[in-house]
């Protein structure tokens, strides 16, 4: 008979982690211990998937169980020049639960495992800057979960399944914008479609993005304005819809123009053009035409109006240069041309052209300092956002 290995007993910690619900969720997504992928940043490295995902206040709460477990030694490391604490931190069980060998590593890990975790930077201007966006948000999205666990369903769907921005921008719009006779999985593969075709798209949502995020106090994140800001949604849908306008798919365009417009309140014709950099702010009430043309790095907020003045046809809507301010409640009507670096005051009525740099207020609208001597912005008005400051120039008005 051969004799038994010798068996020592050594006092252990064993993380117990429950069985995960849904398999199919780490298809893409290893578990957050394994030593193979790492999921985490060093700047939040108690952030797992959603199925992991404890709130700070459970998880202070927790406590790890001590118990005995059976380890073969003939197995250890007998590296002379390993301390006796370090051959002790990577004994490791003998055996994993059969029913977690798809799912769980059973290479030992020690408990300083997680400084090297990878970090992630914030967003440069260099060429991954893009990539770091998409990681950014990401991170976000699991700090979220972290706060929130009971989200953590919605993130997972909306964010932290996907590979790429692509991906998750045309699944949220398509649920957004789906109907019991338009279902989301038709228009996810449309959208898609569209915006892996067309790369411009891609690189104006991501410009969108960091302009929200820049100008917009209540933006608290890229997540935010993803999931939440209708005017980004609304923005992003007219891009694909007018991509559809120029191939000549005019039906299916002006259909996503009319479910943006029940569902967003922002009614953008499919053959207006925007630029990058945009921000539609609230949104609610946006009218643009058809011929409408929006530069790059323009600031709208809502009820804003950019129409035409009768039933000609043809170029009959205003041109908005770039950097221009459009406050809340104006109409801008006519073929005209607002010039780059503008400032059409809150409920103007803009009939003429507004030269560049300039302030545009009233109804019907007037430059501030005059027409023939207007006073001179030295900012750029979408970038600072500022509604107000010409106010004092002209008007004597106190409550």
């Amino acid at each position: 008979m051969h004799a038994c290995p010798r068996k020592s007993y050594f006092p252990m910690k064993v993380l117990v982690v429950a069985r995960p619900l849904f398999p199919s969720l780490y298809i893409n997504n290893a578990p957050f211990f394994s030593p193979h992928k790492h999921l985490l940043s060093s700047q939040a490295s108690s952030r797992t998937s959603p199925i992991f995902s404890l709130s700070k206040h459970h998880r202070e709460k927790t406590s790890t169980a001590v118990m005995a477990t059976c380890i073969d030694t003939s197995q250890i490391s007998q590296d002379p020049s390993r301390s006796q604490n370090d051959d002790h931190a990577y004994r490791y069980a003998k055996h994993c639960r059969p029913s977690f060998s798809d799912r769980v590593s059973c290479v030992p890990f020690n408990r300083n495992q997680e400084q090297a975790i990878h970090t992630r930077s914030n967003i440069d201007d260099g060429d991954d800057a893009d990539v770091d966006l998409w990681l950014k948000m990401q991170d976000e999205a699991r700090s979220d979960v972290e706060e929130e666990p009971v989200l953590s369903s919605y993130y997972f769907a909306s964010i932290l399944s996907h590979k790429s921005l692509e991906s998750a921008l045309a699944k949220h719009l398509s649920i957004k914008l789906s109907s019991l006779s338009l279902q989301s999985g038709t228009l996810f593969e449309l959208f898609m479609g569209v915006i892996v075709e067309d790369q411009e798209i891609i690189k104006a949502v991501k410009a969108d993005l960091i302009a929200i995020k820049e100008r917009d106090p209540a933006c608290i994140s890229y997540a935010h304005c993803l999931l939440n800001f209708k005017g980004f949604l609304a923005c992003q849908a007219h891009r694909i819809a007018h991509r559809l306008w120029l191939q000549g798919r005019k039906v299916l365009a002006l259909l996503i123009q009319n479910r943006v417009s029940e569902v967003f309140s922002v009614d953008i014709h499919p053959g207006a053009k925007i630029g990058r950099g945009l921000l539609f702010d609230h949104a609610t009430g946006v009218v643009v035409g058809e011929t409408a043309v929006i530069g790059d790095n323009v600031s709208i907020l809502h009820n804003v109006t950019l129409g035409g003045t009768g039933k000609m046809s043809g170029d009959r809507h205003p041109k908005i240069g770039n950097g221009v301010l459009v406050g809340a409640g104006t109409c801008i009507l006519g073929n005209i041309k607002i010039g780059d670096g503008a400032k059409i005051g809150a409920g103007s009525v803009v009939l003429k052209d507004v030269p560049p740099r300039t302030t545009a207020v009233g109804n019907p609208a007037r430059l501030i300092g005059g027409k023939e001597n207007p006073f001179m912005l030295d900012k750029i008005p979408s970038f600072t956002m500022d509604h107000t400051s010409h106010i004092h120039e002209w008007s004597d008005y106190v409550i």
